[in-house]
């Protein structure tokens, strides 16, 4: 039975470290190829890391038998991955034709939570939406991030329902 939980556990393990990996490639972005992000792009790492985080909830509790809470958390991640594709959707069809996100949700949310302070390497706020428009592979970043919240969603769903099949 243990080593079917721990089998089981696996896919929360793998979304967690999708997550902080999309963290991880806007971090490489902004430090090592000097792109700023915008209070969008602060708000969707946010998202990311809360996603992230209870995906290894979900993974843990999983793993040491508690179904229920580990369904909690799954869903907790699915809501959050929700509001990172509504971030990553207002960014693309909203924000970064705007001159600026000053003053948007994403910035008053960062900026008063005190994290943009706190933790600027993180969570610092230097670009405007429209000029943190930048290609990756040709694509923008934002719907890069937009399809990493879509693929995190439907893993996290999958889940669900592979779990009331067992």
């Amino acid at each position: 039975m243990a080593v079917t939980s721990r089998q089981s556990a696996a896919p929360y393990y793998l979304i967690a470290l999708l997550a902080f990996s999309g963290v991880g490639i806007a971090l490489l972005s902004q430090h090592v190829f000097s792109i700023p992000p915008c209070a969008w792009c602060v708000l969707q790492r946010l998202i990311f890391i809360v996603l992230g985080v209870f995906s290894l909830v979900a993974g843990v509790l999983r793993q040491l038998g508690h179904q229920r809470s580990s369904t909690v958390a799954s869903l907790l991640g699915l809501a959050t991955s929700v509001g990172g594709i509504l971030a990553a959707w207002y960014q693309v069809s909203v924000a970064q034709h705007l001159f600026s996100c000053d003053q948007t949700f994403a910035d008053r949310f960062i900026t008063q939570s005190g994290l943009e302070s706190g933790l600027p390497w993180l969570f610092g706020i230097y670009a405007s939406c429209m000029d943190a428009r930048q290609p990756l592979l040709g694509i923008e970043y934002a719907y890069w991030s937009l399809a990493l919240f879509v693929i995190l969603g439907l893993g996290l769903l999958l889940t669900l329902f592979k779990r009331r099949g067992t």
